[in-house]
């Protein structure tokens, strides 16, 4: 507005920051320069894409240690119920006391702080020391976690993964005995204590071998362990991929392949094979041998029952049939 030039402060002094006199003369145009394409959100340091990216690369690198190694010699690492090979926990004062008396092996047990202490924990801690098994105090919480949520009174034992023997390697074993062959194959037993009934028997008359099908099968798992009262220490029990081919594979080394079935044509107390070497095969309760393997078999033999009983666990009926092969061969001509 004219005459307001002559008011304080209506115009710029000299030398003030937007007044003619102060300018950058062109120093500041470098700031003014492009710094290349925008990165990668993967190259972003700060970007959740390449956070991502430095996690997956970190699980690469890093050796995976809940997968084991495959042992040499062809054999398998032993599997949990659910399918995947890992450790197993017994769970329970009266288990953890039983598992650790009947010598399964273990890693390390595990004890509650602040446990109400009673008989089955002193005998637990006792054992374990005796074998010299580490002892591990956590809080419940931890427990509850190890046993994926199972009732463990404050006790857990460690079991790790059971090294399974080759099929192959069972007629070999056998010869170095210098008695005769006796192997026990399990077709569909699914039951892990029943598998550790079988190996109890087959260490008590004399079989060299157990044989279990790799699939819909039970493994040695802590129960069978449990089941074996520790004859699984003395019996290699051997998983086979094919079941009816490893039997093939026994009968063209000289079994006689025997199997156990209802309708079989042979009383298992008539059984005249017995001095041969010899597989016994027991099928699951109630269904049996599967068809492929009753056909691989030479001899069918049936244990006579009262009427009205349907079928024994496969257990009991390994142990009668063994037994009945035991008297036998001890009642024959000594084998060198």
């Amino acid at each position: 507005m004219a005459g307001n030039s002559s008011r304080r402060g209506a115009a710029r002094k000299p030398g003030s920051k937007k007044g003619p006199l102060v300018g950058s003369g062109g120093q500041k145009s470098k700031g003014l320069r492009g710094r290349g394409p925008t990165p990668k959100a993967n190259e972003r340091t700060k970007h959740p894409a390449a956070r991502r990216a430095g996690a997956t690369s970190q699980r690469t690198e890093r050796p995976d240690r809940t997968k084991p190694t495959k042992p040499s010699g062809g054999r398998a690492p032993a599997r949990s119920r659910s399918g995947g090979a890992s450790t197993e926990v017994v769970a329970g004062r009266n288990a953890v006391v039983e598992a650790l008396r009947a010598d399964v092996p273990a890693t390390a047990l595990w004890v509650a702080e602040r446990i109400d202490t009673d008989d089955r924990v002193r005998e637990a801690i006792t054992l374990a020391n005796a074998r010299r098994l580490p002892l591990m105090e956590a809080p419940r919480p931890e427990l509850d976690r190890l046993t994926s949520g199972a009732v463990h009174q404050g006790l857990a034992l460690q079991v790790p993964p059971y090294a399974y023997a080759h099929p192959d390697d069972l007629p070999g074993r056998a010869e170095s005995t210098g008695r005769r062959a006796l192997l026990v194959a399990l077709d569909g037993v699914t039951d892990p204590r029943n598998l550790g009934a079988v190996v109890r028997s087959a260490a008590a008359f004399g079989a060299h071998g157990v044989v279990v099908p790799e699939r819909r099968a039970a493994g040695m798992t802590a129960g069978a362990w449990k089941a074996s009262a520790g004859a699984a220490a003395r019996v290699p029990v051997a998983r086979a991929t094919n079941l009816t081919r490893q039997l093939e594979k026994y009968r063209s080394l000289g079994f006689v392949v025997v199997g156990l079935d209802a309708d079989g044509s042979v009383d298992a107390a008539d059984l005249e094979v017995s001095t041969d070497p010899l597989v016994v095969v027991v099928g699951a309760e109630g269904q049996g041998l599967s068809r492929l393997v009753a056909r691989a078999c030479d001899v069918l033999v049936r244990i006579p029952m009262v009427s009205g009983t349907e079928s024994l666990n496969a257990g009991v009926a390994a142990g009668i049939v063994l037994y009945e092969v035991a008297r036998r061969r001890s009642a024959g001509p000594a084998q060198g």
